[in-house]
């Protein structure tokens, strides 16, 4: 059963007496929830942050699946979420994407084994002039190689 820490709970208190409508705290509660839930956000969560904001379900569902910073599914300790906007996707960042997969021995949007990875493609990061680009969790690298990107993520501790 999902639940927050002490801590997580003040704070979406705090949030939601920033706001005149709750439905304003409904994105300061999902980030909340998914960096004490290792990453993102399950149904329990939403329940819980349900009752907690006491607004319906649905409005925390609409924003959730709405926004792709969300993740809906477990994701690895480390996200890795590759541009693969127009940019990017013309200076290789489709096939570091497959690269990374290839080279890390998992499908896209699966945790590796380890539990370490989970690569992504995802839309503009707004880094097109460096481009290609990955975020990794809430770190951005720009202007990488495929051999570069792999470097940064066997470097990770």
């Amino acid at each position: 059963m999902f639940s927050l820490s002490e801590e997580g709970v003040a704070f979406v208190k705090r949030e939601l007496n920033r706001y005149e409508d709750r439905r304003s705290a409904v994105i300061p509660a999902l980030y909340r929830v998914q960096k004490e839930n290792k990453g993102w956000v399950s149904p329990e969560s939403v329940t819980y942050l349900s009752h907690l904001m006491d607004i319906p379900s649905a409005w925390i569902e609409e924003v959730l699946t709405f926004y792709t910073m969300f993740n809906k599914r477990p994701v690895g300790k480390y996200h890795v979420q590759v541009c693969c906007n127009i940019s990017c996707s013309m200076n290789g960042g489709r096939e570091m994407a497959d690269h990374l997969c290839s080279t890390l021995k998992l499908k896209e949007d699966e945790v590796s084994g380890d539990g370490r990875y989970t690569i992504s493609r995802v839309e503009c990061l707004g880094a097109c002039d460096k481009a290609p680009m990955m975020q990794v969790n809430d770190d951005y690298h720009e202007g990488l190689t495929n051999d570069k990107a792999v470097e940064i993520l066997r470097g990770l501790k």
